[in-house]
């Protein structure tokens, strides 16, 4: 992999930069969940020569679009600039990771930030029920959290940890991603700090084995209550992982999707109901989530659970499977409109260790699936539901119990 890539786009007028590393959330110790993301915010307050009002105004003064954030498995910087600011302002993101300051006032702001965002969150049922699904997944490996972090680990992070962490970030498995019309020294110049920077080791931890419960809730006082139902399933590299990205699409994407169809029009059931197949390393989660009034949650879980079945039963249909090919394509050509799009894509693909072409090889492959190709990867990788609840506790209670039932007459057969 070059320390550098250029997807070239002669003329454009805006130049869009991914600095993409594999410091994710991931590397959080364990009473440290949300320092990478927490690191990542403080990247942009304060490098080199310019303290955080500098920074900013510098930023601003330019037009141009900046942010840092840790997800899972990656930490990005990303840039958005007019084509005749590249020379001042890709500089400046190699900077963020070359000197931050790492200011233990800005922290204290950046921290403060981060715990308000975690309130906010804690106010939506639909957070709250993922927050309770992540351990049932992961026990309490490096997936099993939010990157944001937990309130108490945030104010157990201190400067000292930030600056120690921030040794990493110029590491050679750093990749520069450009797309546009970029100068050609500019590039040379980039290709040449980031060749000088050091030979870290980093080793992402291995998740944990998947934990024996497969149950969880929490007590929202809310007029509806929120199932979703987790599977833990394969990585990005995995052949299987563009079978499961078929289901998704025929399960949970769109108005023409299965769960929408049978749950929603045809039964009433949900006011919102949908698939996520979250890609990471290894181990992504796929969740089918819904959220239904009180009354008819079991119906609701009862009707999902049906469908779970028929999922790893038998295989769907031609036409089905036709449909959601088409929508799947459709995906991918709307994911790749913008230049910054096409950045993104390219780092994350280059930095999972796979070709820049690797969806093009995808999408040749999508004609010659077969119905029960998609039945045998979901036999191989949803087996195992894990279900998590948030609603008032009498509907909890009453679930608990239609879930438990269902568990058992499933081992019974």
């Amino acid at each position: 992999m070059k320390s550098v890539e250029l997807i070239h786009q002669p003329g454009a007028p805006i130049l869009s930069a991914r600095i993409v590393l594999p410091l994710g959330s991931i590397l959080d110790p364990i009473g440290m969940k949300g320092r990478q993301q927490l690191l990542a915010g403080v990247l942009t307050r304060g490098c080199a020569e310019f303290n955080a009002e500098k920074f900013a105004s510098f930023v601003e003064s330019h037009g141009a679009n900046l942010r840092c954030e840790a997800g899972e498995d990656l930490l990005v910087i990303a840039l958005k600039c007019n084509r005749i600011d590249a020379n001042s302002m890709v500089p400046l993101i190699l900077a963020m990771l070359e000197s931050p300051h790492c200011n233990e006032e800005q922290i204290n702001l950046e921290r403060d930030l981060n715990i308000q965002m975690l309130k906010r969150l804690q106010e939506d049922p639909f957070q709250l029920c993922h927050d309770k699904l992540k351990p049932l997944l992961f026990d309490d490996g490096p997936y099993s959290s939010d990157p944001i972090g937990f309130k108490q680990d945030l104010k157990n992070i201190k400067q000292k940890n930030l600056l120690e962490t921030s040794k990493q970030l110029t590491c050679r498995k750093a990749l520069l991603v450009l797309a546009g019309d970029p100068p050609a020294e500019l590039i040379e110049n980039c290709r040449e700090r980031l060749n000088l920077w050091n030979n870290v080791p980093i080793s992402a931890p291995e998740p944990n084995p998947e934990p024996a419960l497969n149950f969880a809730s929490v007590v929202c006082n809310t007029e509806q209550v929120v199932l979703m139902m987790g599977f833990r399933t394969v990585g990005i590299d995995n052949t299987d992982s563009l079978m499961l990205r078929l289901l998704q699409v025929h399960l949970g994407v769109g108005m023409s999707c299965r769960l929408f169809q049978v749950i929603r029009e045809e039964r009433g059931l949900a006011y919102d109901v949908g698939v996520e197949l979250m890609m990471r390393r290894s181990n992504s989660p796929m969740v089918w989530h819904l959220s239904c009034a009180v009354g008819r949650a079991c119906e609701a879980l009862d009707a999902l659970l049906a469908e779970w079945q028929n999922i790893i039963q038998a295989p769907i249909s031609e036409a089905e499977l036709q449909l959601a090919v088409a929508k799947l394509k459709g995906m991918e050509a709307l994911s790749r409109e913008t230049g910054g799009q096409r950045a993104d894509r390219l780092a994350m693909l280059l930095s999972y260790g796979l070709p820049a072409d690797h969806n093009e090889i995808c999408l040749k492959k999508l004609d010659r699936i077969e119905p029960a190709q998609l039945l045998a990867a979901a036999q191989r990788w949803l087996q195992k539901a894990n279900l998590s609840i948030c609603g008032p506790s009498s509907a909890i209670k009453e679930l608990k119990q239609h879930w438990q039932r269902a568990q058992l007459e499933s081992s019974g057969n």
